[in-house]
């Protein structure tokens, strides 16, 4: 009897040994590489190269300059003066609309014609177009301080804007060209030798034609503003006005 409560006595000393034993934590286990092609990387947090940023701040602001009304002196002060530009002062501009110009009332998608116009009460086509480029031009060149007082005279060639059908349909292209000299306001020396300037915009037709008349927006309106912008670049960049293209609208209407 003492012999078996020995033997139950040892069996439960070592099931209980077994039970207290303790197992170590995985975290603390060596690192095993994996086999190639067992770990792949989430789709967009892939590793990139590093980068160098693509904007830095400089710590300070671009330099703000002011336009400068500039033309190329060919012929006024001398040889000193050839190929420099300089800085003008605009006392009048002479808008003219040669009456051997063929004014154009038919009312159709593509009038043949010189001037092209129907925003004002139908009468003296030339006068309205001399009024509109010459407020246009008088615009254009206001505040220009330059020391050498200079006279632009324009001569218009063209002046095609939309007939009543083309407005309100599809639309197409006001199509404005004239010729520009520049001359010394004193003496009268050609500064700037006869250039012609194309200086089309695209016309607003239908819907959109409606829309920007409600907003004041007509096509008096948005030429002579055009116009305006176009002879100050004349007289303030080297390289002149470029006319945009217009591509086919400008074809048809280039004839």
């Amino acid at each position: 009897m003492t012999i078996l409560r020995k033997l139950m006595l040892l069996t439960l000393g070592l099931t209980v040994s077994a039970c207290a034993s303790v197992e170590v934590p995985t975290r603390n286990a060596p690192f095993e590489a994996l086999p190639d092609g067992q770990v792949s990387t989430p789709q967009g947090y892939e590793i990139r190269e590093q980068t160098a940023p693509l904007w830095k701040p400089t710590g300070g602001r671009p330099a703000v300059t002011d336009v400068t009304p500039v033309v190329a002196v060919v012929s006024f002060g001398g040889a000193e003066f050839a190929a420099r530009q300089v800085p003008v002062q605009v006392t009048s501009v002479q808008v003219r609309v040669p009456r051997a110009l063929k004014v154009s009332e038919a009312n159709r998608y593509l009038p043949h014609g010189d001037i092209v116009w129907r925003e004002d009460p139908l009468g003296d086509r030339y006068a309205q177009v001399q009024t509109i480029v010459q407020s246009a031009m008088d615009r254009g060149v206001a505040g220009l301080d330059g020391p050498v007082p200079v006279v632009v005279d324009i001569e218009i060639t063209k002046f095609h804007a939309l007939t009543e059908k083309a407005r309100y349909t599809t639309g197409g292209r006001h199509g404005i060209s004239f010729e520009m000299a520049v001359r010394h306001a004193e003496t009268g020396a050609l500064l700037l030798p006869l250039r012609s300037v194309r200086a089309d915009l695209n016309a607003f037709g239908g819907q959109q034609a409606l829309v920007a008349m409600a907003s004041g927006q007509t096509q008096k309106v948005r030429i002579t503003e055009h116009l305006a912008a176009v002879i100050r670049r004349e007289l303030t960049k080297p390289e002149g006005y470029q006319n945009a293209s217009a591509e086919f609208v400008q074809m048809l209407y280039n004839f």
